[in-house]
């Protein structure tokens, strides 16, 4: 009998794709990660991965009759997720930390237990799927294309996607809950977690002043010309395509187009002026074959809502390429990830520069 260890976040996805597992044959084990306590990031409402989801996650193991664990990762999930989290917001750079978690911790840390304790395989709830063809493993869409999510998993490697298993890959979220009502997992009609988790209320710019016990200077807006059009209250509150919470009065709408980090400065532009067909990434992973040796005809996502959009890309040297879009594509963001794709297929992605 194949083993295998069940990612549970105490949300109803791994929830159920637990129950699936187990209905399949594996001998299964549910496992949660202990990332931080609500007290450490200076919350107490419910999160994924808070202490009451373990709580909620070992119910259902305990329903289910599989052995259950929680594993610490707290120092693992500091300074691979939250500390880049925070450093790339000081480079003047988005972040995406859940790509960072998948990466570090779900297909990392993880794993290394997988194999501690002997399990062939990791499961988790992504609305995602893999496909086996010609010798290779290939990461797919889920068929439910609102709840898809291999935009955040381009970064799993050949040897994580042979040992992984996304059992709601084939299915709708709405029919996943159904199965767990029908289990009565007490977590059926438990909400989405639709903020960061260890930012649930979105204020970034106080998680990170709390973080790193730093008051960010005021500095001045510029538009594109070097003219001075205001007081901005610390570089790190604002995001590339902001227009909303500038507390500027303007003539005519604008937007954050790029934030000077040596000079503390935001630069404003026009909606227009936001656009912009070509971009660089670092950290490429080519998932669906080898780095070709010379441009190819994809589509590309520069962010998780997205929609894919024709591009050429180039290998540029070991890790890196460049993307021309056939259109210009709005609010390009540093630190954010493009995702190359053949249909429902990830072809790879790497970290915008």
């Amino acid at each position: 009998m194949k083993r295998a260890m069940i990612a549970m976040s105490g949300g109803v996805d791994s929830s159920v794709a637990a129950f699936l597992c187990k209905e399949a044959g594996y001998d299964c084990m549910g496992m949660t990660m202990r990332l931080y306590s609500n007290e450490d990031v200076g919350i107490d409402s419910k999160t994924c991965c808070s202490l009451d989801d373990v709580e909620d996650a070992r119910s259902v193991a305990f329903r289910l009759g599989i052995p259950f664990q929680v594993f610490n990762f707290t120092d693992a999930f500091r300074s691979c997720v939250i500390h880049r989290f925070v450093v790339a917001y000081e480079r003047g750079e988005t972040p995406n930390p859940c790509i960072d978690c998948n990466k570090y911790l779900k297909f990392g840390q993880i794993f290394q237990r997988m194999d501690e304790l002997g399990y062939e395989y990791v499961v988790t709830g992504h609305y995602a799927r893999i496909a086996e063809e010609h010798g290779r493993f290939l990461l797919k869409k889920g068929l439910d294309e609102s709840k898809d999510q291999s935009y955040v998993l381009y970064g799993l490697t050949q040897a994580q996607l042979a040992r992984t298993l996304f059992p709601l890959g084939g299915m709708t979220k709405d029919a996943a809950r159904c199965i767990a009502e029908e289990q009565g997992f007490l977590n059926a009609r438990k909400r989405d977690s639709q903020d960061i988790c260890f930012v649930p209320d979105g204020d970034y710019p106080g998680f990170i002043e709390r973080y790193t016990g730093k008051t960010y200077p005021a500095g001045n807006f510029e538009d594109t010309e070097g003219n001075v059009l205001g007081t901005h209250k610390g570089i790190v509150r604002y995001t590339i395509g902001q227009r909303k919470g500038l507390g500027l009065a303007l003539p005519c709408p604008m937007y954050v187009k790029e934030k000077d980090m040596a000079r503390n400065t935001v630069i404003l532009s026009t909606d227009e002026e936001l656009f912009s067909r070509s971009l660089n990434a670092c950290d490429f992973n080519w998932s669906a074959f080898d780095c070709p040796s010379d441009s190819i005809r994809c589509e590309a996502k520069i962010r998780y809502k997205h929609a894919q959009q024709p591009a050429t890309v180039t290998p540029t040297g070991p890790g890196t390429a460049h993307i021309e879009f056939d259109t210009p594509q709005r609010a390009i963001c540093k630190g954010q990830s493009v995702v190359l794709y053949d249909g429902d297929t990830v072809l790879g992605g790497g970290t915008i520069l």
